[in-house]
């Protein structure tokens, strides 16, 4: 028997089961959520892992992580809900079902950034330090975390007929395609892309401590900046539900912007050579 392999790639496709894992009585369990909870936890412990290599108290990450949640996720509605303002005024009961989706990275990483700046001063510790320490948890739990988009249905970019096309139930897509079945799955291409940031973050930094690359204290943040800044400006423009700023789509302005600050800031870093010391590596004792 001969097996026809472009045809079985040609039928392939994502479909979503749904948002909801269970159901027990007034108890819902949201793969959101889920995602979301799974994402921190993870974060939490690769980066106190991260701190002990840098020989940095791993306890200072348990304490930030608080700080962090109630900075970034409450930014992260804000953000979203003030760009589609719109629709929320005439439904403001929707404003806090944040398990329905509807958060914005952008949001949350202003709203995280403010908050660790404040912890950082409070703990007399580097915010470039914890921002490093940070950086890779971050951009691991950004893929993650675009998977509640599948699960929703939502952020999909332009209709397709590519072999890894995405299935759109007829509520969930926007009226201009409302007899397209198929799109691009972009939450999967970001969740790839951001997977091939936090391997290049995690290999920067077990060079820097390994001592087989000098790094100055802050690089991995911009890095990770830059490097996730590049893929979001491109992704976007698949995007079908992009917040928009008119015609512009706000999340590629925030985008461009962040990698002309993060560049700024690596040559703030390296050709003006400000004073934030070199990563310290074991090795170099």
């Amino acid at each position: 028997m001969e097996l026809d392999f472009s045809a079985l790639l040609l039928g392939f496709q994502f479909t979503s089961p749904g948002p909801t894992i269970v159901q027990i009585g007034p108890i819902t369990i949201r793969w959101y959520g889920l995602l979301i909870a799974s994402a921190v936890l993870i974060g939490v412990s690769l980066s106190q892992y991260l701190a002990k290599r840098r020989q940095v108290n791993p306890e200072l990450i348990s304490d930030l992580s608080i700080w962090l949640v109630i900075g970034a996720i409450p930014a992260a509605r804000i953000y979203y809900v003030l760009f589609e303002w719109s629709e929320y005024a005439q439904h403001p009961e929707r404003i806090v079902a944040i398990w329905q989706g509807g958060i914005a990275i952008h949001g949350a990483i202003i709203g995280g950034a403010i908050a660790a700046v404040i912890f950082a001063k409070l703990k007399n510790i580097s915010f470039w330090q914890l921002a490093d320490l940070v950086a890779p948890s971050l951009i691991l739990g950004q893929a993650i975390g675009r998977w509640g988009n599948f699960f929703n249905s939502e952020a999909f970019g332009s209709p397709t007929n590519l072999p890894w096309k995405l299935y759109i139930p007829p509520e969930r897509r926007p009226s201009s395609f409302v007899n397209f079945e198929y799109f691009h799955p972009t939450f999967l291409y970001e969740s790839v892309w951001n997977l091939m940031v936090f391997a290049l973050l995690l290999t920067l930094f077990f060079m820097a401590v390994s001592g087989k690359l000098r790094l100055k204290v802050g690089t991995l943040f911009l890095v990770y900046w830059v490097a996730y800044s590049l893929g979001r400006v491109w992704i976007e423009g698949l995007r079908t539900d992009s917040l928009m700023l008119g015609d512009l789509r706000i999340a590629q302005l925030v985008s461009l912007f962040g990698i002309m600050l993060g560049l700024a800031g690596l040559a703030w870093l390296y050709v003006v050579k400000r004073p934030l010391p070199d990563v310290v590596s074991p090795y170099q004792k």
